[in-house]
This record gives C-alpha cells, sequence and structure tokens, in this order.
C-alpha cells in the first residue's frame, strides 16, 4: 500500500467476536450463504476489513444523474471479502465491531470508488505485434498484414503454438497490469485458437491463479482461420458442432463477431443459438465496420450485451433497449484505429444501458487501463464524468449480469475496491494518462503495492 491509503496501526483488537450460533455468512470469494453476517457481543456487525476517512466515497448505488451515491466522509466494513455496511464514518462505531484480527486502511480523505469491471477483453493470447501498429501508421493496409501472415493471424499461429502454460503466464502479467490499474472484475475471451483444441487451452490458461475475477467467454467466431480460408459455413459448422461442446463446461458466455469481413447475421445466430443450447450466455461483436443488422438480432436472442456499436441506429437502439441488452462502448478502439466513435450521448438518450470496456487485444486496442478509457468517453463520446464512471463500474457488472455483486459499494456486494491518489472521482478524466490508483482491495483483500 502506498501514497495515500495506510494501514492503520493502533487498530483495536478487544473482545469483539462472532456469538456461537450466528448463521452462515459470506464466504471468501463474495458468496452469501445464508442468513447475514455474524455480530459482536454489543449487536453491531462484525467485520475483518474496515475502510475510513473516504473523503468522497462513490458507492455507484444511484445512477449519474442522481450523483452516484457519494457520501461524504465516508467509511466502508466488509467481512469474509463481502460489505456488510457503508455510511458516515461518524457512525462506523455504533454500527460495526471488528474482529480480532480486523485490518483498517486509512483512505486520509482521498476518493474511494469501486473496483472497475472491464466488461470486453481479449487478455489470453501470445505473439508481439507492436512493429505493426507503426506500419499502419505509415500507410500499410490490414489486408496486407493478413496477406503476410500478419494481423489476426500471426496472433492466431502464436496462440496456437503456446504451451498452456505459457499462455497463462503471459495472462497472469496482463491481470497484474489490469489490477494495478484498478480493475478488480474481467471478462476474458478466447477466440485466437479457433478450433476446439487451443479455444478450450485459452478458457483454461484464463483462469490462472490471480485476485482479479474473472467471466470467461467462448469466441471461436472470431475469424476465419487460414484452414478455412473461403469456406466460412464449414468453419461455423466447426464451431457449433466441436468448439461448443469443448468448451462450454470452460466458459459462462459465447460471443460471435458479427460484422463485415467476419461473420454474417445468418452464421452469427447459427452459433449463438447453438450455444445458448449449451447453457451459454450470450454476447455479440456488433455493428462496428458496417450496419448489418447485427444488434437487432442480439437484441432479439436477448444477449447480455452488444459491444462496439459505431453504426447503430435508433432503431437499434430501441431494440436493445426493449431487450435489456447493454450497450458496451469500445472508444480505445477507435482511438488506435482513427475509427468513428460510438454515438454514446444517444444510447444515453435513449434510456440504453451503457458500458464501458477497453476491448484490451493485440491488434486494435492495447490497452489494460479504464482510467485511460474513461478519459477518452468524456473528450470523445461527450459522456459526463460521473456518465462515465458509472458506465465502467456498474455498467460493466449490468454487462456481465453481475449487478449488485460487482461494481458497487453496498452491504452484500463483493469487497472490491479502488483507493485513488485524489480527492474527487472528477480527476479521473481530467488528470489523464496517468494511473491515479493508490490501492486497490478485493475481496475484502488489500492487493499488493500497485504503484
Amino acid at each position: 500500500m502506498s501514497g495515500r491509503a495506510r494501514e492503520r496501526e493502533d487498530r483495536p483488537t478487544g473482545d469483539a467476536g462472532a456469538r456461537a450460533g450466528d448463521p452462515p455468512h459470506p464466504t471468501r470469494d463474495g458468496r452469501t450463504v445464508s442468513g447475514g453476517p455474524p455480530t459482536d457481543d454489543k449487536g453491531r456487525r462484525l467485520a475483518d476489513l474496515v475502510l475510513r476517512d473516504a473523503g468522497e466515497l462513490v458507492t455507484m448505488t444511484r445512477p449519474a444523474r442522481e450523483g452516484l451515491g457519494v457520501i461524504a466522509d465516508g467509511a466502508l466494513a466488509a467481512y469474509e471479502g463481502t460489505i456488510v455496511w457503508v455510511g458516515r464514518e461518524a457512525d462506523l462505531a455504533r454500527e460495526v465491531g471488528l474482529a480480532a484480527d480486523a485490518v483498517e486502511l486509512d483512505a486520509q480523505g482521498a476518493c474511494v470508488l469501486p473496483g472497475f469491471v472491464d466488461c470486453h477483453t481479449h487478455a489470453v493470447f501470445a505473439g508481439e505485434r507492436a512493429a505493426e501498429y507503426g506500419e499502419r501508421l505509415a500507410g500499410v493496409t490490414y489486408l496486407e498484414l493478413l496477406q503476410r501472415g500478419g494481423g489476426i493471424r500471426l496472433t492466431v499461429d502464436a496462440t496456437r503454438a503456446a504451451s498452456e502454460q505459457d499462455l497463462a503466464a503471459l495472462t497472469a502479467r496482463r491481470l497484474d497490469s489490469f489490477l494495478a490499474h484498478g480493475t478488480t472484475t474481467v471478462e476474458v475471451k478466447s477466440g485466437y485458437g479457433l478450433s476446439a483444441e487451443h479455444e478450450a487451452k485459452q478458457l483454461r490458461a484464463a483462469t490462472v491463479p490471480h485476485p482479479v475475477r474473472r467471466s470467461l467467454t467462448f469466441c471461436g467466431a472470431h475469424f476465419v482461420p487460414p484452414e478455412y480460408e473461403g469456406r466460412a459455413d464449414e468453419y461455423v459448422a466447426s464451431v457449433c458442432e466441436e468448439q461448443i461442446p469443448a468448451c462450454a463446461p470452460l466458459a459462462e458466455w459465447c460471443d460471435v463477431f458479427c460484422d463485415e469481413g467476419a461473420f454474417t447475421v445468418a452464421q452469427a445466430r447459427r452459433v449463438l443459438e447453438a450455444a445458448r443450447d449449451r447453457g451459454l450466455g450470450l454476447r455479440l461483436h456488433a455493428e462496428e465496420l458496417a450496419h448489418t443488422g447485427a444488434a437487432a438480432m442480439g437484441a432479439e436472442l436477448g444477449c447480455a450485451s452488444a459491444d462496439h456499436l459505431i453504426l447503430a441506429t435508433a432503431g437499434d437502439m430501441a431494440a436493445l433497449r426493449a431487450a435489456g441488452t447493454v450497450a458496451v462502448l469500445l472508444p480505445g478502439t477507435s482511438y488506435t484505429l482513427h475509427a468513428g466513435y460510438a454515438p454514446a450521448r444517444a444510447f444515453l438518450d435513449a434510456g440504453v444501458t451503457v458500458a464501458l470496456a477497453s476491448d484490451f487485444n493485440p491488434g486494435s486496442s492495447y490497452c489494460e487501463n479504464l482510467q485511460m478509457v474513461i478519459s477518452l468517453a468524456c473528450q470523445e463520446l461527450r459522456m459526463t464524468p460521473d456518465e462515465a464512471l458509472w458506465a465502467a463500474t456498474a455498467g460493466g457488472a449490468a454487462a456481465l449480469r453481475r449487478t449488485g455483486e460487482v461494481g458497487v459499494l453496498a452491504p452484500g456486494a463483493a469487497c472490491d475496491l479502488v483507493v485513488l491518489d485524489a480527492a474527487t472521482r472528477a480527476e479521473l478524466p481530467y488528470h489523464y494518462g496517468v494511473n491515479l490508483v493508490d490501492a486497490v482491495v478485493v475481496g475484502g483483500e488489500p492487493a499488493d503495492d500497485v504503484s
């Protein structure tokens, strides 16, 4: 722990303790088994972690237009990884008792927020594509890169050649960076194996031990691999008949890249329906490069999210809102590719739930830092700071169907939080290009030094 946030050395070690006969309480992974948290002998909620002196405790319990549920001079208490109390520090001693081994953190007047929820990443891959970035800026087209074995083909070849252990090690390093920048929950896609064997390898590597929470997505319909070039329908059949059966037990979701040059609406529908039959939730890359009707199809199928949406129409927005499908906007990709940005204001005005994500990947958005994405959303999508912050926390949780579990600081939610090296949340988009995270807690456990 560095900078502002400090672990208090003067914490009491009195007689607080769980009473005999208390009901089962939340577990370390944030699940509530039954009943509520234990209490001390004065009837107060028992806590094994307390955070004090948050000048601005941003709970995300209210929408942006209502101020995000900010508590001035706030405090928070957790037990076994789950938040049990949130309020003003003046009320803490009356409401919360400390376990004998409780950890107390002093935010020293800083802003405290939920850990970021990055709901769209491609974090498991091998291979290096930094040189291509400069080449593309110099005028080399993506088609030219593909024709010589570069672009996504390079990543597919390298990922297939890598061992599961190597992929796990690479993923762990990337998760370290996500965590250092304040992200505590990450959606992780496959999509660079493109065969049952290698897609499953990616998904297993994504489970490498690490504090960051993960939600895994099978994305075999990401690109037609070279061995199926010109035979996209045959590849779709292999995705449905071979890859989904092999990968469904390893994943929570299925995603398809439905766009010009990737998979058609009909092909995407076939994959998503096969995945749904295997019990997977649905997600969709849609309306990024061309308007294909993917967003409307995703809404029809009840996809949890439709992502990118640069070319979405008013009709698409109405369909997504009616279906409860979250619009996941990815300004980092537009920034890298010098492309247009998604119409965030139109989505918000239409009443669609909006999330922000990094789209971390080796080709078009090599960035694990949602702080930068928040700044881009304010500058380029014309979102307000509070709208962008909600979208990167509670919005991401909504896209992963984890509302109330992560992305919020409230009783019953996971104790995942970030202490900023700043007094106010407004610093995040304003003070861009730096890491404003001073300390991170995941599941009630302070992370190692993140500076």
